[in-house]
């Protein structure tokens, strides 16, 4: 079950897959999302990302990684914090479930996660780290062989 935390740029990391806490429209954005955009090639990345938009919160898509290390971009739609109290904890853990889910469907090997939603979604920190590391562990009970990076500022 190897689950690493790496303090670095996620989009230079050498593996499958690295997942972009995207917007509902999956459009570029700023902060993780804009730079796995400028990484990937904007036009290219936007343009796959319009035929499978919207995406609903929680939920996960697949596109491929252009001029990434990464063959794929994994584009997850994390939940705003609204408190707590409106489903966001269920919705976080399920971007990471549907996130890994699509890349044992794709036969991937290796992905990296920014944390979602802890940017300008406004998700404390510490609790999105708990949901991440809890839904990762949990995941990885079942499948072993994929190796999953957190990739923290």
């Amino acid at each position: 079950m190897p689950f690493e935390i790496h303090h670095g740029d996620i989009t230079r990391l050498d593996v499958d897959a690295i997942v972009n806490a995207a917007n509902r429209q999956l459009a570029p954005g700023g902060g993780v999302c804009g730079a796995i955009f400028r990484a990937a090639g904007v036009a290219e990345l936007d343009a796959a990302c319009r035929k499978l938009s919207p995406c609903e919160t929680g939920q996960s898509v697949i596109t491929p990684g252009f001029a990434l290390k990464a063959r794929h971009v994994i584009h997850t739609v994390g939940p705003i914090w609204r408190g707590g109290g409106e489903g966001e904890a269920a919705l976080l853990a399920s971007c990471y479930r549907t996130a890994l889910t699509l890349a044992v469907e794709h036969g991937l090997r290796s992905i990296a996660f920014p944390l979602i939603s802890a940017g300008i979604y406004g998700y404390p920190k510490e609790q999105a780290l708990a949901i991440a590391e809890q839904t990762i562990a949990a995941f990885l009970e079942t499948h072993p062989d994929l190796s999953v990076t957190l990739a923290l500022l």
